[in-house]
Order: structure tokens, then C-alpha cells, then sequence
């Protein structure tokens, strides 16, 4: 009995097939530091190009010695990223006869549109003879804009021929110029040697806040007239993903209003659109696929999206149509029908999101990335088997890995094409085989009618 198992075990051992470089029908050479464990490779279009698994399962990461490495595929993030931006300020000097003079109840004019156009302490503090600067008012109101910007700092520049400066600033807030909020303070300072060289803290910082309107005054220096100041808006950035797109060819459909189209098996596009270079164009059209029935075995056109692509010059400049989103169902042959049989073939442009690879750097470098399959059984696995406690943080920050060009193997190409011919031979023999059950149940159908018939003549 154990002889029995050993040999069926050694059976399906011999039978089963390898996972080595050479399975697969393009290897792609990566480069990296060799300073990291954990390494990630955005997944480059050589590698959508060549999957033969829109799941990517035959995609693998080996070693110089043939080593499988372990690795995880990851979806990208959405990250939206926070910029600056340098707005002006119109800046209104407070005249006091002393510089610690209290500036409740400010005198202040404004425009129909909020803008200040002057602004005065109460009658008699600042008419003095010997009235200094006592103050600023900020106007932080940017023109057309809607709404107030976020400020989260404003930046100092000293007057002309001035190269040092120490005092320390207190910045309050108000929508009204009436009703006024302690924002922050800092000490701003500018130094400068023999040499001429400088040491500048020329920012006030706090907390990010819309803000229309400000005001500035000393708790300890000397007040000065700076010779501008401007206000740093926070700026959020689209959210950064990277995409990839790929022009499909055209080629005639079944229906003479058809246009077939054929993707690569390793991409599953997010959007489509049409490729459309010069001329006036409007092209309604339906996104679908041919489905074969199971009982009649007829070839249906199948919908899935109705839409409009279009190019048009208009007052000298073109207006395109955006891309669409896609279903995932449509398959490998996508079909456009359009509503009259098309004069044009213009490429179908599909546009997906590259994953991330992040796979273990161990064994012997140099390492290679495999592509290129047929009915490979998925290898990744889950992130945290791959870079246990790393932080979300610290996976965004790993090392990045470079592809090179991908290299075809002719040998699995070949392997892959002998398979592909075979299913197609052994398929058509299943066909073959089943149309003869077919007509051997036929038959043998017809027969037993033709013996109970008989029966019956001869019992009548």
C-alpha cells in the first residue's frame, strides 16, 4: 500500500510542472540599491503587455540562482498632496504717538467689496506731531476669490539696505475688522556676519485658518515698515495616482456597423475612449461584446455602455470627449457599434492603474521579474507575510526598483504556442466527439421508435 502512494506521489510530483525562469515567456531585469530587505516596482507595461491573467497570477520574482521570492501586489493609494502658495497683502500702517499705544476700536474704510482703503486709531492717537508706527492692518482678501484662502503662516521681507532685525509679533484675526482673534506670535530675526552671509526667521506660523483680514503689533523690538509681506495659502493638490493607457487597433466586426477591438489579457482597464486625431467628429456609438448563445449557438452583439466620442475645432481650439468608465465583464474582445457604419477605424485608447509589487529581497541578487504563463496558480500573498509590521508610512517610503526591457524567451514562447495549439486540437476533438454522442443518441433514439412502431404493426 505505501509502495502504492509512494509511486502515485512520485507521479504526480513528475507530472507537476515547474516554476523556473525559463516557464515563462518574458523575464524583465530589475535593478535596485541592494540596501533594502523589502523592496516595491511599480509594475511596468511590459509586464500588462506579456500576463497572459487579467489577475495577474503568472507574474512571479526570482533570483539570480532561479529562486522564487516572495511578494504582494498592491493597489495604489489615493494620496492627495498639500502644497504652498505666496499670496500678497496689502499692508495699513497704524500712526501712534507711542508704539505700545492700545488699538481697540480702530477707525477703518472700506469698499463696497470689503476692500480696505484706510485705516486710522481714534481721533487724537495718531495726530501727533511725533506719531510713529505703531501697527499694521493686513488685508489678506485675494481679488475674485469667493471665499477667504487657508493661511497658515505669513512671511516677512525687511526694507531696502536692511540686513539685521530682532523683534518679537503678535497676529490677530478678524472677518470684520471689529472683532479681533489672537492667531500667534513668534520672534523674527535676521542676522548677518562680516562676510555678508545671513540667518533669516522671517515666518509667523499657526494653525491653518480662512482669514480676511489681520493685524500686527509688538510686544518687544523696534515696530517696523516692512517692505512686504505675503501670506502662505495652503494648496490640496488633485488626488496623484498614476495611470497607464495602451491604443488598441481596430478591425471589422461581424456586423458592418462594428468595430472589434482586442486587449491584453494581464490589463483590466478603468476607462476608454477613442482616439480621435484631427476633423470634425461626432461619433454616437454603443461599448459591448459578442456573447455566443448557449442553445443556438448564435454570435449576439451584447451592450454595456452607450455613449458619444467627438473631436471638434472650435474657435480654433479642440474640444474632446472624456474617456468612459469600463466594466470588467466585457472580456479580452471589446466591441464598438456605432450608428451607421463607421467611415473611420480610430484606436480605442484603455487606461488602467499600474499595481506595486512588494517583494523580499533575499537570495542572490541580481533579481528578474517573469511574466507570461498560461493557468499559472497565483503566487502573491498577503502584504503582512511580505513586510510584516511595516507601517503604512514606511511601505509608501520603500526602495523603488527600475525595470529594463523586457526580454523575450523564444523557447517558452514556443512551449506556450505548441499548448495553445493542442487545447485547440483537443478541443476540437471534444467537439467532435460530442457531435458524434449526438448523433449516436439520435440513432439509437430513431431505432427504439422503429421497434415499438413494428411492435404495434405486428400486434394490430
Amino acid at each position: 500500500m505505501n509502495a502504492l502512494l509512494f509511486a502515485a506521489a512520485a507521479s504526480v510530483a513528475a507530472a507537476a510542472p515547474g516554476d523556473t525562469p525559463r516557464d515563462y515567456t518574458h523575464v524583465i531585469p530589475l535593478a535596485l540599491s541592494g540596501k533594502s530587505s523589502v523592496v516595491q516596482l511599480q509594475l511596468p507595461r511590459d509586464a500588462y503587455l506579456n500576463a497572459r491573467s487579467a489577475s495577474l497570477h503568472d507574474v512571479r520574482i526570482f533570483d539570480a540562482n532561479g529562486a522564487a521570492q516572495p511578494f504582494a501586489l498592491r493597489a495604489q493609494e489615493n494620496t492627495a498632496s498639500t502644497t504652498h502658495r505666496a499670496l500678497p497683502v496689502r499692508i495699513f500702517p497704524l500712526m501712534a504717538e507711542r508704539a505700545d499705544m492700545p488699538m481697540a476700536g480702530l477707525e477703518v474704510s472700506t469698499a463696497t467689496d470689503g476692500r480696505v482703503l484706510s485705516v486710522r486709531l481714534p481721533a487724537g492717537q495718531g495726530e501727533h506731531a511725533r506719531a510713529r508706527l505703531a501697527g499694521l492692518v493686513l488685508d489678506l482678501r485675494q481679488e475674485g476669490a469667493a471665499e477667504p484662502a487657508q493661511i497658515d503662516a505669513l512671511q516677512f521681507t525687511l526694507p531696502q539696505g536692511r540686513s539685521t532685525y530682532t523683534s518679537q509679533v503678535l497676529l490677530e484675526a478678524s472677518d470684520d475688522l471689529k472683532n479681533w482673534e489672537a492667531v500667534g506670535a513668534a520672534e523674527l530675526s535676521w542676522l548677518a556676519n562680516a562676510s555678508d552671509e545671513k540667518l533669516a526667521s522671517d515666518k509667523l506660523e499657526f494653525p491653518a485658518r480662512p482669514m480676511r483680514y489681520a493685524r500686527l503689533s509688538w510686544r518687544s523690538g523696534e515696530p517696523l515698515q516692512f517692505a512686504g509681506i505675503s501670506a502662505q495659502a495652503r494648496v490640496r493638490g488633485k488626488d496623484t495616482v498614476v495611470t497607464d493607457s495602451l491604443l488598441l487597433q481596430a478591425q471589422p466586426g461581424r456586423d458592418p456597423r462594428d468595430l472589434q477591438y482586442t486587449r491584453p489579457a494581464g490589463i483590466t482597464p478603468l476607462r476608454a475612449g477613442l482616439q480621435i486625431d484631427s476633423g470634425n467628429l461626432v461619433l454616437p456609438v454603443t461599448l459591448g461584446s459578442y456573447r455566443t448563445q448557449q442553445r443556438s449557438a448564435q454570435v449576439q452583439f451584447e451592450p454595456a455602455v452607450r455613449t458619444t466620442f467627438f473631436r471638434l475645432e472650435h474657435d480654433g481650439k479642440p474640444r474632446e470627449s472624456s474617456d468612459i468608465a469600463v466594466p470588467a465583464w466585457i472580456g479580452e474582445r471589446w466591441v464598438l457599434r456605432f450608428d451607421q457604419p463607421p467611415a473611420v477605424k480610430p484606436a480605442l485608447r484603455i487606461t488602467w492603474e499600474p499595481a506595486t509589487l512588494v517583494f523580499v529581497a533575499g537570495g542572490t541578487p541580481p533579481y528578474t521579474l517573469a511574466v507570461g504563463r498560461d493557468q499559472a496558480a497565483p503566487a502573491a500573498r498577503d502584504i503582512a507575510e511580505v513586510a510584516p509590521g511595516f507601517s503604512q508610512d514606511e511601505l509608501r517610503k520603500l526602495e523603488r526598483a527600475t525595470a529594463g526591457p523586457a526580454q523575450a524567451q523564444v523557447e517558452a514562447m514556443a512551449d506556450a504556442a505548441r499548448r495553445a495549439s493542442a487545447d485547440s486540437g483537443a478541443a476540437r476533438n471534444r467537439l467532435i466527439i460530442l457531435w458524434g454522442v449526438l448523433v449516436l443518441g439520435v440513432a439509437v433514439v430513431a431505432g427504439m421508435v422503429w421497434r415499438l412502431l413494428r411492435q404495434a404493426d405486428n400486434a394490430a
